[in-house]
């Protein structure tokens, strides 16, 4: 397996990635923000994006997005194909995607907002703490990626504020803790207690 920084020359795999992460939220009926393959290009184009080979096939991708003039930079669209998932793809990319923000980016905040409990465990490995939407970057341009989103609806009700997703950030700048596993059991409660608080707002 190979893990690599992506260039022009893996062009020929955007509509397998896009495909792929749309797939992916269908199946888990989780809300995700649609992507075009010309958009993925882009961040291969500019080395922006880490993906997984298996001599020519497909087997994983994420990407990073910069936002408010380089302070803020996000770690997004992590997927793994499906014919490799449950052999720690997933990490080995976040953590490649992980040091190739820390190298391009070295003064930026690096976050990601996500309902998955694997991917916040993973986050919270590499050193991301989970933080309110307000400490996240304010472009207008990324909370515009969520339009496309099924829970965009949450969002806009909130002023902006919370969604069923989760805010976390990793602070270069922040006080360095040592890292330990995190019990899943704290982010299915903090998953719970948003999906529950915001169905009896849209049953009221």
């Amino acid at each position: 397996m190979d893990i690599v920084v992506a260039n022009e020359s893996h062009f020929k795999y955007a509509q397998i990635i896009c495909d792929t992460i749309a797939e992916s939220a269908k199946v888990r009926g989780t809300g995700i923000a649609k992507r075009t393959p010309e958009y993925i290009m882009k961040r291969l184009q500019n080395g922006n994006a880490i993906i997984a080979l298996d001599g020519d096939k497909f087997a994983g991708f994420c990407y990073i997005e910069v936002w408010g003039n380089k302070d803020f930079v996000a770690n997004s669209g992590l997927i793994v194909h499906p014919d490799y998932r449950n052999q720690g793809l997933a990490k080995q990319i976040k953590k490649a995607v992980f040091d190739l923000s820390r190298k391009k980016f070295p003064d930026a905040k690096i976050f990601g907002i996500t309902t998955g409990l694997a991917v916040m465990k993973m986050n919270y490995e590499l050193g991301y703490k989970p933080v309110t939407f307000s400490e996240l970057t304010d472009d207008p341009e990324f909370w515009k990626g969520c339009q496309t989103c099924k829970n965009f609806d949450i969002l806009t009700r909130t002023d902006r504020k919370m969604c069923l997703c989760t805010g976390m950030l990793y602070d270069p700048n922040a006080k360095k803790t040592d890292p330990r596993k995190i019990d899943s059991k704290v982010f299915q409660r903090l998953k719970r207690i948003k999906e529950n608080l915001f169905l009896k707002k849209k049953q009221k």
